[in-house]
């Protein structure tokens, strides 16, 4: 049986089966995108914080909306191409299209990857520096993790002298790590005693790792299973026999209900202690000699003599510096602090004055010291501009950002007006895309610095866990990437796979290229909104 309406139109619609069932789903693609937009809205108007703006790079924004607006044109061609039954000029507006979608993605790749190497880290006073960390480095070479990943100079170092796994918990990557970072500083990670267990019911114990034998995977393996083991084997026996002592109270309490005996209910150790094995829960290891073992924050919960992991494996040692260490700093951002001290009634340039960055850094007070001078004469051409009132107060006035937050740009005028080398147009050009050139422009103009871990309130890369904004930025953003490669996908399957479709019945393919073009015009009507609500304000 044919279905009908698959190609021709129903009389009383117009409309084929596929158009009513892509206006359905368009339907429900602008209720779920509009309820991201609604979200960003309300997180931006009740934000506990300065709200990020303008912190995009624009030009990689606006050159994907110029994409994705050619594209959409190219998809109707395509469509319109196919409708005269020109095969070679679909083909032509097609590859156009999905060739679009390629440098989108290209594009977008790019701004993900900057911001995913992008360090921001908060003071405890809330000033806020971002830049790139710099690398761990012995004998001018950087160090490797376990992997063959460089280490980024943002660890907790401890001098560990033992170490105390849980045997179910145990995290493999963590251990190796551990391994790694043994050997190479001289030192062994051997057992502290022997571990012994009863493995049988009923008889003695029995040594199943010796003192002295070295850490590795396979002896918490056989450590865990024989730990697993007896916690099943005894937790049979325990329900046994809360089971029997269940049934002598419920024999001998007839007429009482359940919670008015259990207080009563108690399992007898003595008669149960010899039928139990051994549950090996914890296992001890010597750093032999004592070594400098350095964690990743997000991993370990770090005390004066001793941390531990999040996987429970303690680490008996004294907690060494462990500073956070900025390679380049490329922007100083004082909003918070002085949000903080507007509600505190405190005077917020007296606040970012008595700041630990500026206090400790020259390079900070002195970068501040310009901005000041750079506000003033801001403040100086607005009133110039815009006048003042009756009241001789002016009209127009700084931002909260201008007026508080020092970025890459603002360096980078900073040492122009030092005197040093401008950059050439296209390093410039280039800058838009992948941020500040700090080879070209020099470390005066972006310094290295390092934060004593006492003074780290957060730290993250510019990820979902930095503030809600580059939550909500990578959750748009990427469910709109994914739109994007699906339509891209369908469109290209129409341009490779189409010819023997278009041979038997070009309408049908006709009609399937307005389907996907349709798609493809919301793709890009979303796209539209996205750009100057995350790029432009």
């Amino acid at each position: 049986m044919e279905i009908p309406y698959v190609v021709t139109p129903r009389k009383d619609t117009g409309l084929f089966n596929s158009k009513i069932a892509i206006w359905l789903f368009l339907a429900s693609e602008v209720m779920l995108f509009g309820g991201f937009f609604s979200a960003y809205v309300f997180l931006r108007l009740g934000a506990d914080f300065p709200w990020p703006e303008r912190t995009l790079p624009v030009l990689p924004g606006l050159i994907n909306t110029f994409v994705l607006i050619g594209s959409s044109v190219t998809v109707v061609f395509a469509w319109a191409s196919l409708k005269l039954r020109d095969w070679r000029k679909f083909q032509i507006f097609m590859g156009i299209t999905v060739f679009c979608a390629l440098i989108f993605m290209v594009l977008k790749g790019v701004e993900y990857n900057v911001k995913l190497h992008h360090q921001a880290l908060r003071l405890k006073d809330y000033s806020v520096i971002e830049g790139h960390l710099g690398y761990e480095t012995e004998d001018d070479k950087p160090v490797l993790d376990h992997k063959g990943n460089k280490i980024e100079e943002n660890l907790i170092n401890v001098e560990t002298s033992k170490l105390t796994f849980n045997t179910v918990r145990f995290h493999k990557p963590w251990v190796e790590e551990l391994l790694t970072q043994a050997e190479h500083r001289h030192s062994k990670i051997v057992l502290t005693a022997d571990v012994s267990a009863i493995t049988r019911e009923g008889q003695a114990a029995e040594v199943i790792a010796k003192a002295g034998e070295p850490l590795s995977i396979e002896l918490l393996n056989r450590i865990q299973k024989t730990h697993l083991a007896a916690r099943s084997h005894n937790g049979v026996i325990r329900t046994a026999a809360l089971r029997d002592e269940w049934k002598k109270a419920k024999a001998a309490n007839p007429d009482k209900r359940g919670w008015q005996i259990a207080d009563g209910v108690n399992i007898d150790m003595a008669v149960v202690t010899p039928q139990l094995l051994s549950e090996i829960s914890t296992v001890a290891f010597t750093v032999d000699p004592s070594a400098h073992f350095d964690f990743h924050p997000r991993d370990i919960k770090p005390a004066a003599t001793q941390s531990r992991l999040r996987d429970d494996t303690v680490i008996d040692g004294k907690l060494l510096d462990s500073p956070m260490v900025f390679h380049h700093v490329d922007a100083i951002d004082f909003q918070h602090l002085a949000m903080k001290a507007e509600e505190k009634g405190i005077d917020p340039e007296v606040a970012i004055e008595n700041s630990w960055l500026i206090k400790n850094s020259p390079f900070a007070k002195q970068a501040w010291e310009w901005h000041q001078g750079e506000v003033a004469k801001l403040k100086a051409q607005l009133l110039k501009d815009y006048g003042a009132d009756k009241d001789g107060k002016a009209i127009r006035f700084p931002t909260h950002k201008e007026l508080y937050r020092i970025g890459w740009k603002d360096f980078a005028e900073k040492a122009e007006d030092e005197g040093r080398a401008k950059l050439a147009p296209a390093d410039a050009f280039k800058e838009e895309f992948f941020g500040p050139n700090y080879e070209a422009r020099g470390d005066e103009t972006f310094p290295g610095f390092s934060v004593p871990r006492e003074q780290v309130g957060f730290e993250s890369k510019f990820t979902p866990a930095w503030n809600p904004y580059y939550a909500i930025y990578f959750t748009i953003t990427g469910l709109h990437g994914l739109h994007v490669i699906g339509g891209a996908l369908v469109l290209a399957y129409y341009l490779f796979f189409g010819r023997k479709m278009y041979l038997s019945n070009p309408e049908w393919l006709a009609n399937r290229v307005e389907i996907g073009g349709l798609f493809w015009h919301f793709v890009d009507l979303v796209w539209i909104f996205v750009f100057p609500i995350l790029y432009l304000m």
